[in-house]
């Protein structure tokens, strides 16, 4: 579809670049893409964005608009400073839609900013899309910070619900939580479209050869070498690999695990290692900057992503995986809905049951065995990403979305 005009679009955020994580990275390639097809785009961060040094900040060649967090009462009670959240993104916001004057608000998880955005559009007579990238409740159990079925995860899952229903479009990144959406009730199946995770291909090339410096001085030259690369929540069942260690090592003794990244399970998972006696054969790297995660991708003969069989992992994808593809590079992973959206077993990857140390094992050295398909797998991969994951193709759908609500068509 073709727009007569230009959209305007004013981006809703709970935080973004110079900020490092998933979340950033995807709006990141949202961003330059529409750009790319020459809409305007415009850019909110909430409160929940920290280290702002001014209301107006540059990042990336793109331009954000900051939220400052205001005195209130409010922010020194649970529950109550969420909705402090929301006032204050909404009053930044109104500020922000006099000045841009867009055509379209389109407000990203979480639903925070989602009622802050129905709230100021519904003033100034503006259509909303609502992009529901994950399930916060559930992200919320994982992290420890309340359980399902509590009041605070309730309440979460209710405003979620209100906002879904409200949006005048819904996006979400993937076909999981697109099931989780329509289950909620009183939500038109026409009104949701998937923008699935996608990458730009050109910026993962595919890894021709090791980095045999930094191979040298980590001491892996000579190894079998098992690599993740991201960040170490609990979900993600960096456990269930330090666990199956052992059992890997019986079958090829020349295997290391390469760990590069950090996070809240960091120091658990060193004393596991310590207490499994695997200091000589798992390596921390630490996090390291973003435009040297390709030289450690190249150490990699085998990626592993273990994820445990949770609400989160099994309606959510994860990018890692397709970055690793568009690299060619050979993966296995723990069989839950996000993974299986991505990787076809036996094709471009191969798939293991979760929360399993010993099939894990199993599927290491189902992959020794089958060391004369690795070339064909990587191909495999590489192609998927190439035909059916790429920012242009996830980005188009926008289109016909923004022209409707903006009447542009």
């Amino acid at each position: 579809m073709t727009l007569r005009q230009v959209p305007r679009i004013l981006h809703v955020l709970d935080h973004s670049v110079p900020l490092h994580s998933g979340y950033s990275f995807r709006t990141l390639a949202i961003l330059r893409e529409q750009r790319r097809l020459g809409w305007e785009t415009f850019h909110l961060t909430s409160t929940k964005h920290y280290g702002a040094t001014a209301d107006v900040e540059e990042a990336e060649g793109l331009t954000f608009f900051r939220t400052r967090v205001a005195s209130s009462r409010l922010r020194a009670a649970p529950v109550l400073n969420q909705l402090a959240v929301v006032a204050d993104t909404a009053k930044r916001l109104r500020e922000v839609v006099r000045q841009v004057q867009p055509n379209v608000i389109h407000a990203h998880s979480p639903c925070l900013n989602g009622l802050a955005a129905i709230r100021v559009a519904r003033e100034c007579g503006l259509p909303v899309v609502y992009e529901m990238r994950a399930s916060w409740e559930d992200a919320a159990v994982d992290h420890g910070t309340t359980k399902e079925g509590s009041l605070r995860y309730r309440l979460s899952r209710a405003l979620e619900t209100w906002t879904l229903r409200r949006a005048d479009h819904v996006t979400t990144i993937c076909e999981g939580l697109e099931k989780d959406i329509l289950a909620r009730g009183g939500i038109d199946r026409s009104k949701v479209t998937v923008i699935p995770n996608a990458v730009n291909p050109d910026a993962f090339p595919l890894i021709e050869a090791r980095d045999t410096e930094l191979q040298r001085s980590l001491g892996l030259e000579g190894s079998f070498t098992l690599g993740f690369l991201g960040s170490f929540y609990g979900y993600e069942g960096l456990d269930t690999l330090l666990q199956a260690m052992p059992r890997i090592l019986e079958r090829e003794p020349r295997t290391r695990l390469l760990l590069v990244g950090g996070g809240p399970e960091e120091a658990r998972l060193k004393s596991q290692t310590k207490g499994l006696g695997l200091e000589q054969k798992v390596i921390f790297v630490g996090r390291v900057p973003h435009d040297a995660v390709a030289r450690y991708y190249s150490l990699v003969d085998l990626l592993v992503f273990p994820r445990k069989s949770i609400r989160l992992t099994e309606t959510v994808t994860p990018l890692k995986p397709l970055e690793a593809m568009a690299q060619g590079c050979l993966l296995i992973a723990s069989d839950v809905g996000g993974h299986r959206e991505l990787i076809r077993d036996g094709h471009t990857g191969m798939l293991f049951r979760p929360d399993d140390s010993v099939a894990l094992a199993a599927a290491v050295g189902r992959v020794l065995d089958e060391r004369a398909r690795w070339s064909e797998i990587r191909s495999k991969a590489r192609s998927f990403v190439e035909q059916e994951r790429t920012w242009r193709a996830s980005v188009a759908r926008y289109s016909p979305i923004y022209g409707r609500l903006a009447g542009l068509t």
